[in-house]
Order: structure tokens, then C-alpha cells, then sequence
């Protein structure tokens, strides 16, 4: 292979690559950048290569001292978790937080390769996983504390119900508030008890569509009936291995959070939107390949957004925003979505608030059952 061709296959192998590449001068003037980064960076190359780092980097970004030691050191360094806002093509709030790696190209009068890695997936999954882990700490907790309880409320309950029949009228709001108080707590464990139960999902081949569309007529008529919908639907997405019922539930307790943040927005919204994603893959404990999870579905409202601080903690459980909320609803989310081999997160900022579920597609066995079940003749 002649320089030329090794030339023209190493740019189309930068060209390729997934994350963001940036070449500057020792000075920080950009001389190269990929197509990852004009997306990362919002602009062009045309544009870039007028720049200077510190022109499209955020004031007193880690990265203009990077390059400077790289320079300096004539050695590669690493920068991790840096946040990255563009001072001049992005917005404050599009800030990312990314790990960037810097090399010196000897070769090329001491110009320096950056390539930036978005952590912000890799974080999220991070954190579920952790709540995930306290999910099952809460299980251990309810499953030893379930019956002990459960038994002495059954009582509580029943006296309460012989105390209505025999109470003065002023006197039997209170006893109704003792039964009302004790069920609300056997609510509770069931729900809590829910995450307990490993047994394997019956899943089956499910156009998703159906589920969002079920899930909105139930809104509709309920928890969101004062509120605009939009979709914006993928309509060549392939079926995922899911459970109805489960899937359901899911979105739907999606969808009631968003209402319910929706209460004061002067025109709220709430937007469905599919679309499938190549490229996104996860290692999964006890599964020896990476898992592809192609399929995106995302619950979007115009709210106030999720308070900062809730942010990293949001899928633990008994986290809420809500007076009387129990703080399981989004635990549960994750946990059927885990359980469906997906991953869940959120991106949230005043105005839009963004839950994203990434799925994997119905495997060739289940496309197999979906095939067999088309084609059976009726009866």
C-alpha cells in the first residue's frame, strides 16, 4: 500500500470513529476535526479550523492546560470526567461531562490528537445498576419484615372495621382513617415485594406502538386529560421481547409522573417519540456477549424539571419530589427494564424532561413464535 492510500485510509478511519477527534497546534489552533466532533462541537470544520480551543472550549475548561502539559511533557495525559460547554456553538446547559485523552503527534511539529468520551451512558447505567443494588437491599428488608407486619395490620384493619359500626358519627372519620392508614401500608410492602420476584419474564414479540398508544388512551381518560400529546413514531421499528402488562405499567407510570410535574405548566405537553438506534451496546452481568439495545422509546414533557440534587439518585428507591409519594414508582421502572435486558435514564433541565429507554429487539426465537402465530390458519 502506497503513502497515499495509508494517508486516505487513516483519515476515513477518524472519519469513522464514533467519538469526537480534535488536532490542534501547540498554540491551540485547531487544524483538524472529525465529523464526531463538528456534531460534538455544533459546527463545522470549516469553522473550527478558525478557532482556537479556548474560543470554542468554555472559559477555564481543564482542557487549554491539557494541551499545554502535553505540549510542555511531549507525552500523552489523561483528563477524566472534564465538563465540557462550548463558550461560543453550544448552550450552558448542553454542558457534558466527557474523559479526553491526549497524545502528541511527533511527527507533525508538535501537534496534539484529543479524543473526547462522553461518560454520560456509561454514568447512567453506573447509577442504575447501583439502584438496582438497593433495590435488592430493600428486598431482603421487606421479605424478612412482610409477614411479621402484615399480620398484626390484618387485626389493626378489622378492629377498624367493628369500630365503624359501633362509633358515634363525630367519631367514625377516625376509624375509617385506621383502615384507610393500614391498607395504605399493606400497599406499600406489596409494592415493595414486587421487586423480590426474580422469576424469569414471559416476554413475547410487541410493537411498542400498541403499548404507547394503550398508554395514552388510559391517560387521556385519566391522570392526563387536560394535556397535549404528540408522537413522533418510527414506523419501521422492529418488535422487542417484552411483557405487555409490565411494559405498560412502565410508561404509564412514566406518563403519570410527567402529569403530575405538568400541573402548573400553562400549556403542558407530553411527547411519545421511537427510533432505532445501532451502535448501542452493554455488557450485562452473566451474559458473555454485549447486549445491542437498538430500540429507543422517550417519554418527554415541557415541566419545570427534575430538581439537580435528585438527579444521581432519581431510580433509588423511596426517592420522590412528591409529598406523599412513595418513591418506588421509578425504582420499579428500572427494575422491568432491567428486567427486559434494557437500560433506562433521564436527561432533565426547566422546560424538558427526557426519559429514554433503550430496549433490545425480539431475538430470532421470539420473531420465530411471532412468525408461527401469523401464519397459523384461522379458526
Amino acid at each position: 500500500m502506497n503513502q497515499l492510500a495509508v494517508s486516505e485510509l487513516s483519515t476515513a478511519v477518524l472519519q469513522a470513529l464514533p467519538q469526537p477527534v480534535l488536532v490542534c497546534q501547540p498554540d491551540l489552533s485547531i487544524v483538524f476535526v472529525n465529523y464526531a466532533a463538528e456534531a460534538f462541537f455544533g459546527a463545522s470544520l470549516s469553522v473550527l479550523t478558525r478557532q482556537k480551543i479556548d474560543e470554542v472550549i468554555a472559559f477555564g475548561s481543564p482542557i487549554v492546560g491539557l494541551v499545554q502539559s502535553v505540549s510542555d511533557r511531549h507525552a500523552p495525559m489523561t483528563e477524566y470526567r472534564v465538563r465540557v460547554g462550548s463558550s461560543r456553538f453550544g448552550d450552558h446547559n448542553d454542558e457534558r461531562i466527557v474523559d479526553v485523552f491526549a497524545t502528541p503527534l511527533s511527527d507533525f511539529d508538535g501537534r496534539i490528537a484529543l479524543l473526547f468520551q462522553e461518560r454520560t451512558m456509561a454514568d447512567k447505567i453506573d447509577r442504575q445498576l447501583v439502584s438496582r443494588g438497593a433495590a435488592r437491599s430493600v428486598t431482603g428488608l421487606a421479605s424478612m419484615l412482610a409477614h411479621e407486619i402484615k399480620n398484626p395490620l390484618s387485626g389493626i384493619r378489622g378492629a377498624a372495621q367493628l369500630l365503624e359500626q359501633s362509633v358515634t358519627p363525630d367519631e367514625l372519620p377516625l376509624a375509617r382513617l385506621i383502615r384507610d392508614e393500614v391498607d395504605r401500608i399493606v400497599d406499600l410492602i406489596d409494592r415493595v415485594e414486587v421487586f423480590g420476584d426474580d422469576r424469569p419474564v414471559e416476554r413475547e414479540p410487541i410493537n411498542i406502538h400498541v403499548i404507547l398508544d394503550r398508554v395514552k388512551l388510559l391517560a387521556k381518560n385519566g391522570v392526563a386529560r387536560n394535556i397535549t400529546f404528540y408522537e413522533d413514531y418510527d414506523p419501521s421499528l422492529p418488535p422487542v421481547a417484552g411483557n405487555r402488562d409490565q411494559l405498560i405499567q412502565v410508561f404509564l407510570n412514566l406518563v403519570k409522573n410527567a402529569a403530575e410535574a405538568l400541573e402548573r405548566t400553562p400549556k403542558p405537553e407530553i411527547k411519545f417519540s421511537t427510533a432505532f438506534r445501532p451502535g448501542i451496546r452493554i455488557s450485562v452481568q452473566g451474559v458473555a456477549e454485549r447486549i445491542s439495545l437498538p430500540l429507543e422509546i422517550i417519554i418527554e414533557d415541557n415541566g419545570p424539571g427534575v430538581p439537580p440534587d435528585l438527579v444521581p439518585i432519581l431510580f433509588d428507591p423511596f426517592v420522590t419530589t412528591k409529598a406523599n409519594g412513595s418513591g418506588l414508582g421509578l425504582a420499579l421502572v428500572a427494575k422491568i427494564i432491567g428486567d427486559h435486558g434494557g437500560v433506562v435514564d433521564m436527561d432533565s433541565r426547566p422546560g424538558r424532561t427526557k426519559f429514554r429507554i433503550l430496549l433490545p429487539v425480539a431475538g430470532r426465537q421470539h420473531r420465530a413464535t411471532a412468525k408461527s402465530i401469523e401464519e397459523a390458519p384461522a379458526k
